[in-house]
């Protein structure tokens, strides 16, 4: 890695996370991609902070993010910045018209997470409906003779509910297709419930999908239209033996309602990879209860996804470095602005290599 990179070639970061005592946390992430391409000089953030402050960013024309908040005052020093790449697809720690603003596109990795997670969603469907964990407690705990006791259930004819038909709800939706499920119920407002019905869903209000459904597997981004979708109005809806599942982000959900819910054994139970507040480092109160199963934001992890991930959001840079928009950009109209094609004309690869001969 180039640790000083020269004055015309194309400056990438990575933030600090990436790296525990200067060994790479996730060495599936493969740096190949950016070290091989020609005019782009890569460097790491010195340290890790929760909030990328300005002087990180001082200098680089792009940066690839794993875990740091970009707020506006970390853009206070963004004038070569061309472009930000979230290291996955949710982007609620980055404040997009911050981003805009000035003159930053925002890039994730759409697509290289869809198979991971819906793999994992319909890993957990059958984990809660054969209660694997309940039984593999009662072998640890030597209790071979109460086996009897613990009944689970198949998925044939049962009903998933998706709320969110991006990349990875379509995915669940094919998935679950060869397992003798009924026709998925979806909603999402924003999509045409002619797309819906033809990939084979079953377009519904969210009421309905509550009501109607075995498992609800919540696969939407956090943003102002979502926080709290799911509270306690929704769950009352819920069937007694119906799962939720929630791979996407904390907060959808309304997590006191849901704990309730859990708790009275209002519904059959869940399985949670997200929380309301991240990183969870005491003891959650959901890990109190019997019927849940919980990961800390990582049950889709793979060596495949880390893989896939960074190849794209290393690839959004190489292509904005030579001067192509990138696939997946979460603030489009960034394109339309004169002062972001000014500073992207100034830092893209060919235009330097012409400057410097």
């Amino acid at each position: 890695m180039n640790d000083k990179p020269t004055s015309s070639a194309f400056h990438i970061g990575l933030t600090g996370d990436f790296y525990k005592e200067g060994e790479p946390v996730y060495p599936d992430f493969d740096l190949g991609q950016l070290e091989r391409e020609r005019g782009i000089a890569l460097t790491t953030f010195e340290e890790h902070r929760d909030e990328i402050a300005p002087e990180q960013l001082a200098g680089l024309n792009g940066v690839v993010v794993l875990s740091p908040c970009v707020t506006p005052h970390s853009l206070a020093q963004s004038q070569q910045l061309l472009a930000i790449s979230r290291f996955g697809v949710g982007y609620n720690s980055v404040d997009v018209a911050a981003c805009t603003d000035n003159d930053v596109a925002l890039c994730i990795t759409s697509g290289a997470v869809d198979r991971p997670v819906a793999e994992a969603t319909v890993g957990w469907m059958f984990a809660l409906s054969y209660q694997m964990r309940a039984k593999d407690r009662l072998f640890r705990e030597a209790r071979w003779n109460e086996r009897g006791s613990i009944m689970g259930s198949g998925l044939h004819g049962k009903t998933v509910g998706i709320v969110g038909f991006g990349g990875i709800g379509r995915t669940v939706l094919e998935m679950v297709r060869g397992l003798g499920m009924k026709p998925p119920l979806v909603y999402d407002p924003v999509i045409d419930p002619d797309i819906i019905s033809k990939l084979g869903g079953e377009p519904v209000t969210l009421p309905d999908l509550m009501m109607r459904s075995n498992f609800v597997t919540v696969h939407c981004p956090l943003n102002e239209h979502t926080a709290n979708l799911i509270s306690a109005i929704e769950l009352e809806l819920m069937k007694p033996n119906a799962f939720i599942l929630n791979t996407a982000r904390g907060g959808i959900i309304n997590e006191d309602a849901l704990f309730v819910a859990l708790s009275a054994d209002r519904i059959a139970g869940a399985a949670l990879d997200c929380f309301a507040d991240e990183p969870v480092t005491e003891p959650h109160r959901f890990a109190q209860l019997k019927n849940v199963i919980l990961a800390s934001h990582n049950i889709a992890w793979t060596r495949e996804l880390f893989r896939d991930i960074g190849a794209m959001a290393s690839q959004n840079l190489i292509d904005l470095a030579n001067g192509k928009p990138p696939k997946s950009v979460v603030n489009p109209e960034v394109f339309d602005r004169p002062s972001f094609h000014k500073k992207w004309e100034s830092v893209r690869i060919g235009k330097l290599e012409t400057q410097s001969i």
